[in-house]
C-alpha cells in the first residue's frame, strides 16, 4: 500500500476499480494526482501478484495514490460493491479535505482539466451526481429483470453459469418465492459511475443498518447498479439523477468502446469523464491527458449532444444502412426502412413517345438518365457506357441473375446523384423487381400506360403473332399497374393512360418533371413521334378481338396533334 502524502488536500477524490490495462490505469492515476486529487486504486484480486507489484512500484513516487487489493470482482456480483465501499472508506479516512468522490474504472478517461471539474463541483457542494431511477420506472433494463432483481435470489453467475442462472429464476417464479426488501429502502437503479458528496458517503458507510443492507444486496443481481443508487435516495440532501461519466450501452447492455476516431465526438460532449476507452487508443490518451484540452472554455457537461450519434449507430447496427445489401448483413424482407440508398425515378412509355427524352430530361433536371436498364439484349447505361459505378456490367445475364440487387447496387454506387431509367413491358420484366420498386418509398414512378404500343409502328395488327405479342405485353403492364396501386405500395406514382396524357401533353410533361425532379425547370418540350397511325391500329386490334385497354379511351377516328385532336389526312 502506498500512503497518502502532501497532495491529499484536493476537494475531489477518485476511486478507480481496475483489473486490466494497468499501464493505462497508472497513466490516468498520474493525471488525477497531478491535478491535486487523492486516488485510491482497487485492484481485482484476480490480477496476478507480479502485475500488482509493478503497478505499486510505478506509482511509488506519488504520495496521493493508494493501491489496495482486497476483493474479487466478477461482473454482476457483490465484490464490485465491496471493493467500492472499502476504497471509498480508505480515501475519506486519509483525506479529510475531500468533499466529492468520483467512482471510475481503469478504462475511464478524464476529458477535461481536473481544476475545471473541481471548480464545477465546488459550486454544487451539496449535490450528489448519481443516476438513480425507481425500479418501477426503469425502461432500459436488459434481460427481463427489473423488480425481480430485488425480490429473487441469484446464487449463480450469469456469465459462467447461464443455464443454472435462468433455471433458478424460473424455479423461484414457479414456486412463488420472493425476498422482502429491507424497510425503509425504496429500490432504485442507475449507472454504476457516480460522484457523491462526502456527507452522503459517510452516511452510507455509517448507516446503523449497513450490515443488514449488505446481506440483502449480496443476492441482488448486478448490485453495483442498485446499492449506492438506492441508499443515496435515503441519505442524500440533493440529487441530480445523472452521471458525470459518459457511458453508452447497446441494446444488449454492453458498453460502447471509444476509439481514436471518436476524439472529436468526445470533445463535443463536454463531459468530465468517459468510459469505456480502448486501451490502444493512443490518440485519445495523448490528447486528453495533456494540456491540449485546457484550451477550451469551461461549460456544463452535455452528453445529450452526442446521444443522436449513438442512436443512429445503434439503429444502423440493427437495420443496416438503407440501400446497402451485403453478405454479412442482408436485411429481412420485413424491414420497413427505405430499400434503396436514395431517390430514383422509373419512366414507362415516355421514351416511346419522346425519342429524345433522355437528353432533354438530363439537361432540364440535372439527373443521370439511362435508357432501358432492363432491356433484354443489354443494360442501356447513360451514354452507352459498358461499365457503370461499382463495376456494374452492361451484361444482361449478370443483371438478370438478381434484378433487384442490380438496382440497389446502382443506386448505392451513385449516392448523391439521382438516377432515372426507362422501363417497358418489352423489357426483361421481373415480378419481384416490380414489387420491390412498388414498395420502395424512394421510387418515383411516372407511367404513360399503353405508351409501349407506339413501338409497333409499321406492324400489322391482323398478324396473329403481333396480336399474341400485344396481349402478352398488355397483361404484363396490367400486372405492373396492379402492383403500383396495391395496398403495400410506398412508391410515389403518377399514371396517365396514353389517351389522357395526349389531351394536354406539354402540361403533363411538366407534371412528370416536377414529380421526379422537384424544382427543375423545363425548356422547350422534346419532339414527339408521329401518332396518325395509332387510332387505326387500335381500332384494327380491337376488331380482331384484342381491346388495348391500357391506352384508355383512345379515339380511333382521329389522330392527336400538339394542339389537340384533328382528323387524319
Amino acid at each position: 500500500m502506498i500512503g497518502a502524502g502532501e497532495n491529499s488536500a484536493g476537494t475531489l477524490g477518485i476511486v478507480m476499480l481496475c483489473h486490466t490495462a494497468l499501464d493505462r490505469a497508472q497513466q490516468v492515476a498520474r493525471f488525477w494526482a497531478a491535478g491535486g486529487c487523492p486516488v485510491v486504486i482497487h485492484l481485482d484480486r484476480s490480477v496476478p501478484g507480479d502485475a500488482a507489484k509493478e503497478l505499486r512500484a510505478a506509482l511509488a513516487d506519488l504520495g496521493a495514490v493508494r493501491v489496495i487489493q482486497r476483493h474479487r470482482c466478477p461482473w454482476g456480483r457483490w465484490g464490485i460493491v465491496a471493493a467500492t465501499l472499502d476504497a471509498t472508506a480508505d480515501l475519506l479516512a486519509a483525506n479529510p479535505g475531500v468533499r466529492h468522490v468520483a467512482l471510475t474504472s481503469g478504462a475511464c478517461l478524464p476529458l477535461r482539466p481536473v481544476a475545471e471539474m473541481m471548480a464545477w463541483l465546488a459550486e454544487r457542494a451539496d449535490t450528489d451526481f448519481i443516476e438513480s431511477v425507481s425500479v418501477h420506472d426503469v425502461s432500459w433494463t436488459v434481460g427481463g429483470l427489473s423488480v425481480e432483481r430485488f425480490t429473487r435470489w441469484f446464487p449463480f453467475d450469469w456469465r459462467r453459469q447461464r443455464w443454472l442462472f435462468d433455471a433458478a429464476v424460473e424455479v423461484q417464479r414457479a414456486l412463488g418465492l420472493r425476498r422482502e426488501v429491507p424497510r425503509p429502502l425504496d429500490p432504485h437503479l442507475g449507472s454504476q459511475w457516480w460522484c457523491l458528496t462526502r456527507v452522503t458517503l459517510e452516511a452510507i458507510l455509517n448507516d446503523p443498518k449497513r450490515r443488514r443492507y449488505e446481506r440483502y444486496f449480496r443476492h441482488v443481481w448486478i448490485p453495483d447498479e442498485a446499492y449506492f443508487q438506492t441508499l443515496a435516495r435515503r441519505h442524500a440532501r440533493r440529487i441530480e439523477s445523472r452521471s458525470l461519466t459518459l457511458a453508452k450501452f447497446d441494446r444488449n447492455g454492453r458498453p460502447h468502446l471509444f476509439y481514436d476516431d471518436h476524439l472529436q465526438l468526445l470533445r463535443r460532449s463536454d463531459c468530465f469523464i468517459a468510459r469505456k476507452i480502448w486501451p490502444q487508443a493512443e490518440r485519445l490518451y495523448d490528447f486528453f491527458l495533456t494540456d491540449k484540452v485546457a484550451q477550451g472554455r469551461p461549460v456544463n457537461p452535455q452528453p445529450e449532444r452526442i446521444a443522436r450519434h449513438f442512436a443512429r449507430a445503434e439503429r444502423q447496427r440493427l437495420e443496416g444502412r438503407a440501400g446497402l445489401y451485403m453478405q454479412s448483413r442482408f436485411p429481412a424482407e420485413t424491414v420497413t426502412r427505405d430499400k434503396t440508398a436514395g431517390p430514383y425515378a422509373m419512366l414507362c412509355g415516355f421514351s416511346a413517345l419522346y425519342p429524345g427524352i433522355a437528353k432533354w430530361l438530363s439537361d432540364a433536371a440535372g439527373t443521370r438518365v439511362h435508357g432501358h436498364l432492363y432491356a433484354r439484349e443489354r443494360v442501356e447505361f447513360a451514354g452507352g457506357a459498358r461499365v457503370w459505378n461499382g463495376a456494374l456490367s452492361d451484361s444482361a445475364a449478370l443483371r438478370d441473375y438478381n434484378p433487384r440487387m442490380f438496382l440497389t447496387n446502382l443506386i448505392w454506387n451513385t449516392r448523391g446523384e439521382r438516377q432515372v431509367f426507362q422501363y417497358a413491358p418489352q423489357d426483361a420484366t421481373d415480378p419481384g423487381l416490380e414489387t420491390f420498386i412498388a414498395t420502395d418509398a424512394n421510387a418515383h414512378v411516372a407511367i404513360i400506360s399503353g405508351g409501349w404500343v407506339l413501338g409497333f409502328v409499321g406492324r400489322d395488327p391482323a398478324d396473329p403473332e403481333v396480336r399474341r405479342e400485344l396481349a402478352a405485353l398488355q397483361k404484363s403492364e396490367l400486372a405492373l399497374l396492379e402492383r403500383l396501386r396495391g395496398p403495400e405500395a410506398r412508391a410515389q406514382v403518377r399514371i396517365w393512360t396514353l389517351a389522357e396524357y395526349l389531351e394536354a401533353p406539354d402540361d403533363n410533361l411538366a407534371l412528370m418533371l416536377a414529380h421526379i425532379a422537384p424544382g427543375a425547370e423545363a425548356s422547350k418540350p422534346p419532339e414527339r413521334v408521329a401518332l396518325d397511325w395509332v387510332g387505326p391500329f387500335v381500332a384494327s386490334t380491337r376488331n380482331a378481338g384484342l381491346p388495348l385497354v391500357t391506352l384508355g379511351d383512345y379515339p380511333t377516328g382521329a389522330a392527336p396533334a400538339s394542339g389537340g385532336w384533328r382528323a387524319p389526312e
